[in-house]
């Protein structure tokens, strides 16, 4: 069983592969990491000027790691009024989108979908009723 703390480590050691630190050391250096890609990101932007994204998100749950992840870039998000709330906006980089951001955004979503589905599960399971399996399919509609 996951824990939340298990969590945060599990996403601190992903964040800390992307910004480029590979060992315990780095990772404990991942501030200073942050700058260096806070750099790139700034050179990047130099070499491939920042265009506007449109991104969909799933989910409200995805939607608060993706801004945060922006956030954390520096990159200010944005939605234009009347578009759904799943919608982000971000002035970014093409490059940056496809090696940096969208990549590592991938892999914290993986991971923090699979904890919030263990922590459901339990929660359904030990509070409503033991079985939360799927709902059987079956082949043809029933008659009234």
């Amino acid at each position: 069983m996951n824990t939340e703390a298990d969590l945060i480590e599990k996403l601190k050691r992903i964040e800390a592969l992307f910004v480029g630190g590979a060992t315990k050391g780095e990772r404990d250096a991942a501030a200073n990491a942050l700058g260096r890609m806070h750099e790139r990101l700034k050179n990047i932007q130099e070499a491939d000027p920042p265009v506007e994204y449109k991104f969909t998100l799933a989910d409200l749950w995805s939607r608060k790691l993706f801004v945060a992840l922006l956030r954390r870039y520096d990159i200010k998000p944005y939605r234009y009024y009347r578009q759904r709330y799943t919608t982000v906006m971000a002035r970014v980089s093409k490059k940056f989108v496809n090696k940096t951001l969208w990549p590592e955004f991938k892999e914290l979503d993986k991971i923090l979908r699979a904890y919030l589905e263990e922590v459901t599960n339990r929660v359904v399971s030990q509070s409503v009723h033991a079985d939360s399996s799927e709902a059987e399919v079956i082949q043809q509609l029933a008659e009234n």
